[in-house]
């Protein structure tokens, strides 16, 4: 018999416009799954029991009222923990923001609201979204449902956790150098990574590199795009602003679209030298060239479009962030070892050194998107390893990894996907593949500058060649 969590977000907002289910019903009914199983998972933070309710009954009222309503009305989601929430606990994935909370809203938790959506409460996120794995020191780590000795990913792993363990079933996330695509692919959901500039980071936003962006974990590819028709609303005063769709247009509309035939550029070799790529993920990415050519587009091998000066830069631009984010002296001593090492070598750095960094990673972009020109999509494998074991890149409180190494660790499993964050493209990953032992391996779609749309019709014809959106983990059935 079906449940109500097999409903994807849009099923289930028509569901409630149908009056087949209320909002208070799915409303209680994610509440019920996450009181029982998070336990397992570690996806949450926070839960907001008595608010999502109340917000629920009014969305009752409003269905039996008549009339318009939003597109995702009585939908369920979470809010990552690095996003402001007024009168809402945000801890930043940190001891030392435990009581933080805040009084404004992002613009983004905002426009979710309006388009309907009722928050569940936090996910999980590592302290500041630095690393690319969910440990941190406020709860258990954030578990893929696949197989919960391993870990979901970060820096949204726990709002991938929740829609892939169905908690939600969309759920927000943020990408400053992976960290949409890479929980998508450890737990074989579709993330979206959209252009810089294309929903607001603000109003209170603090990163000044652009590379950091906010978008959705979903499990089909029409709720990713229901997501950012919702959100991709600009802003008064946003730094950086992606062009708009053409009046009347909607990426809903677009993943309706046939991509029509398209050239795709592809390769495996990553800007890191020492990543190895694993067998499944090789795998993983020629089963999804050969889909690709089955659907009648051209593959073509091309070569890595950033040089390996690329890496040192970027380091350098994230530690300058890390060490950014405002602290009073007396927290530094709570933060988690990554997270101090981290902001060591961020406060090193010399204004000077940032601003040749940053300038390096701008003409390094613009040289890839020129190299790439000339195709419609590039392919790469999401990652170079399946999911990780909890403690593989930390270590444990009894055996602890050295910071340095464990942030090397981080850039061998995900050698591919910030160069899209420094490059501003849009970039999405797909499940196309699980391993022998079934776990989920995504690949990495890329798309042109501002190209989400087309990103979205070409992803969409993908999971009609090859769902994805009914495989479930144990779990989905408890």
């Amino acid at each position: 018999m079906a449940q109500l969590h097999d409903l994807s977000a849009l099923e289930a907002a028509a569901a409630i416009r149908g009056r087949q289910v209320s909002p208070s019903e799915l409303t209680a009914h994610y509440l019920d799954r996450i009181q029982r199983l998070d336990g397992q998972i570690g996806a949450f933070t926070t839960v907001t029991d008595a608010a999502a309710r109340e917000q629920a009954r009014q969305a009752d009222a409003q269905v039996l009222a008549g009339g318009q309503l939003p597109p995702l009305h009585g939908v369920p989601t979470a809010i990552k923990d690095v996003n402001l929430t007024a009168g809402v606990r945000t801890m930043l994935g940190s001891r030392a923001f435990r009581e933080h909370v805040p009084s404004v809203d992002d613009h983004v938790v905002t426009l979710l609201r309006q388009a309907g959506t009722i928050s569940l409460g936090k996910t999980a996120t590592p302290e500041f979204g630095l690393p690319c794995y969910t440990e941190t020191d406020l709860g258990p780590p954030a578990r893929t449902p696949w197989d919960t000795s391993r870990l979901a990913g970060g820096s949204s792993g726990g709002a991938a956790a929740a829609v892939a363990a169905g908690f939600v079933p969309i759920a927000q996330g943020s990408d400053g150098g992976g960290s949409i695509r890479i929980p998508a692919s450890v737990t074989g959901l579709y993330g979206i990574k959209p252009s810089r500039g294309r929903i607001s980071r603000g109003p209170l936003n603090a990163d000044t590199t652009g590379l950091s962006v906010l978008g959705p974990l979903a499990r089909t590819v029409r709720d990713a795009a229901a997501f950012l028709d919702a959100t991709a609303v600009p802003q008064p005063g946003d730094p950086h602003w992606a062009p708009p769709l053409p009046a009347g247009e909607s990426f809903l509309q677009w993943c309706d679209r046939a991509p029509g035939r398209l050239r795709i550029g592809r390769y495996l070799q990553p800007p890191i030298a020492d990543a190895e790529i694993d067998r499944e993920c090789r795998t993983a990415w020629e089963f999804a060239s050969l889909l690709l050519k089955s659907l009648g587009h051209e593959v073509i091998d091309i070569a890595m479009p950033m040089p390996k000066e690329v890496i040192p830069a970027f380091e350098t631009v994230w530690t300058v962030s890390a060490a950014s984010t405002p602290l009073q002296p007396v927290h530094e001593s709570v933060l988690r070892p990554l997270t101090r090492h981290l902001r060591e070598r961020g406060s090193r750095i010399s204004a000077t050194e940032f601003s040749a960094a940053l300038t390096l990673l701008n003409i390094l972009s613009r040289q890839a998107v020129l190299a790439t020109a000339e195709y419609d999509a590039v392919l790469t494998p999401t990652l170079a390893a399946p999911p990780r074991p909890i403690g593989w890149f930390c270590g444990t409180a009894e055996d602890p990894v050295d910071p340095a190494e464990d942030f090397e660790r981080q850039k061998r499993f995900t050698p591919f996907t910030a160069i899209y964050n420094a490059t501003g493209q849009p970039a999405a990953s797909l499940p196309l593949h699980w391993s022998a032992d079934g776990l989920p391996i995504g690949v990495m779609l890329v798309g042109r500058p501002a190209g989400e749309a087309a990103l979205l019709a070409l992803s969409a014809q993908l999971e009609a060649a090859a769902p994805w959106a009914d495989r479930h983990p144990a779990i989905w059935k408890a």
